[in-house]
């Protein structure tokens, strides 16, 4: 956490910025640390990512959102690239150029379509404060694509911003790759229903 901290806070040097810390109760440990080294750090019952993600997203302060996991899995040095191409989108998604999972490269070819974005389920993305107010989730784990799905049904305009990721960790955060896979394909397909209806 120290070390996510200090890459989120050398990557804006330049820009007004705080650091949220959102902990859904997990049980290493995570919110003890966050709070030494995060400006703001809160620990909330688990309902999942992406509400997860909302909820830090609307104790932000600033007019600018940006949500990453603090993994490190997402760079903090491609924030002030999202921060220049927010300048004519709603939202940007820092997409990977290189998807590992069956399941996010069929989200890339389907859903992805919709939203102009070739890794729907990256997490790493930045929004305009006032974008958020739009954000009612009501499907469940979607691993943050209802966000796309509602900014595209409430006209927000979605840019992205490639970059190539860093190699992934041994034990990735959604499980091995049948459970992942499963776990992808059932968010895909909520997300497919939320939009068209």
């Amino acid at each position: 956490m120290a070390a996510f901290v200090a890459a989120v806070r050398f990557a804006l040097r330049e820009y007004p910025h705080e650091v949220i810390v959102v902990d859904d109760d997990s049980s290493d440990g995570t919110f003890e640390v966050a709070k030494r080294f995060a400006d703001v750090a809160v620990k909330k019952a688990r309902e999942g990512q992406a509400k997860g993600l909302l909820y830090g997203m609307q104790l932000a302060q600033f007019p600018v959102v940006v949500t990453i996991d603090a993994d490190l899995e997402n760079d903090p040095k491609h924030i002030p690239h999202m921060l220049d191409l927010l300048r004519e989108f709603d939202v940007v998604v820092a997409s990977r150029t290189e998807i590992p999972r069956f399941s996010e490269k069929l989200a890339s070819k389907t859903l992805g379509k919709l939203f102009g974005v070739t890794d729907s389920f990256s997490n790493f993305r930045a929004f305009r404060k006032e974008a958020v107010a739009c954000f009612r989730l009501r499907g469940g784990e979607t691993f943050g694509a209802e966000f796309l799905v509602i900014a595209k049904k409430h006209g927000l305009s979605i840019g992205e911003l490639r970059y190539v990721p860093p190699p992934r960790r041994q034990n990735p955060r959604i499980g091995g790759t049948l459970k992942a896979n499963v776990r992808i394909l059932w968010a895909l397909l909520k997300s497919f229903i939320l939009y068209l209806f």
